[in-house]
């Protein structure tokens, strides 16, 4: 027993030597160590041999089991330097070839248009003020000059949180930014009840409305609302802000057109238009064929909104607007759907 395992040895060893490829040493290893090789038959007749044979047959066994396997790595390790050489001896590198391009993540360029409008605002002396996506109907509403059953409520289709009767104040996914207008009032009075000082703000944030979706409206946007409370604030004011903003976003050749509008929460109120550059003025699926693009509601606070964030609007005034920042991105780099920011088609989103 003692010879066969030594020739077994031998044999494979001498076997193994001429292996230069790996399908070749893989049919060894199976040959070699195996179940049905020659090295684990010995293994099998281990219940033949007398107890003193035993120990002497298992350890010599054991030993060439070793030896065969550690040789089968070793041998392993020289096939695969040796294929590697070769390949780098066959192939050639091509250093003319352009590199791979390494793809880099960025910002989403809803988040990068809302960045450009409030740094733009923010040079023009607006405070940035958050406030919460999740509102009550009293603030989304009712601080808002909308009482309850009021038709205006109509012009903003609704996601209510929690159903039930607008009666019980139910909650509700903010239909605008405008609730933050109460909210930043009321901390600003909370300063100095008797002399409340003056407000300058710009308050972003996602706004969710159900809506039919179409090329120009979404069910969930980005609104910059814009709010200045004073002292002698007139519509003047509010239409010198809106023309700079809209020179320092879209150029100082950018045409705006002011037309009067309603809005419950502003008296007398207006919407701002700028020349479409997607068409250039001629009309397309963008502005509805006008030639013009709706970029913001603006208007003079009504005096129950003031009144209702805590400043008497027999002292002070002030003017407010909401804007979507997709709306001046599509004008900026005319895109004609605004479907195309929420489809997370990569091939779009790439481009900025």
């Amino acid at each position: 027993m003692l010879d066969k395992l030594n020739d077994i040895e031998k044999s494979a060893l001498e076997s193994l030597d001429a292996i230069t490829d790996q399908a070749a040493l893989d049919a060894w290893r199976i040959s070699t160590l195996g179940r049905s090789s020659p090295l684990m038959s010995v293994f099998a007749e281990f219940g033949k041999l007398s107890k003193e044979e035993k120990p002497v047959i298992g350890v010599a066994a054991n030993r060439v089991k070793v030896a065969l396997e550690a040789a089968l790595a070793e041998r392993a390790q020289a096939v695969k330097n040796a294929a590697l050489a070769k390949s780098l001896e066959e192939e050639k590198l091509d250093v003319t070839l352009p590199g791979r391009t390494k793809h880099i993540g960025r910002l989403h360029p809803s988040t990068q248009q809302l960045r450009r409008v409030l740094a733009i605002l923010a040079e023009m002396g607006f405070q940035v003020y958050t406030s919460r996506e999740v509102e009550t109907d009293e603030m989304n509403f009712q601080m808002l000059n909308f009482p309850l059953h009021h038709p205006a409520r109509d012009m903003q289709d609704t996601f209510f949180v929690e159903a039930g009767d607008r009666g019980d104040n139910p909650i509700l996914m903010r239909t605008h930014t405008s609730p933050g207008q109460i909210r930043a009032m009321r901390e600003a009075v909370a300063t100095n009840p008797q002399n409340p000082p003056p407000i300058r703000i710009a308050l972003p944030g996602m706004c969710f409305r159900y809506e039919q979706i179409t090329a120009r409206s979404e069910i969930q946007f980005n609104q910059v609302e814009g709010l200045a409370v004073g002292k002698n604030i007139t519509f003047a004011d509010l239409k010198g802000t809106i023309a700079d903003f809209v020179r320092r976003m879209f150029g100082e050749g950018a045409r705006l057109r002011f037309r009067a509008s309603y809005f419950p929460f502003t008296e007398p109120s207006a919407e701002v238009d700028v020349e479409c550059f997607v068409c250039g003025g001629k009309g397309c699926q963008v502005c509805k064929n006008s030639g013009w693009l709706e970029i913001l509601g603006c208007g003079m606070v009504h005096p129950v909104v003031l009144q209702n964030g805590g400043y008497d609007p027999k002292i002070y005034s002030g003017f407010a607007w909401g804007m979507g920042p997709e709306r001046q991105l599509m004008l900026r780099n005319k895109i004609n759907d605004i479907r195309y920011f929420w489809g997370n088609d990569v091939r779009f989103l790439e481009q900025f």
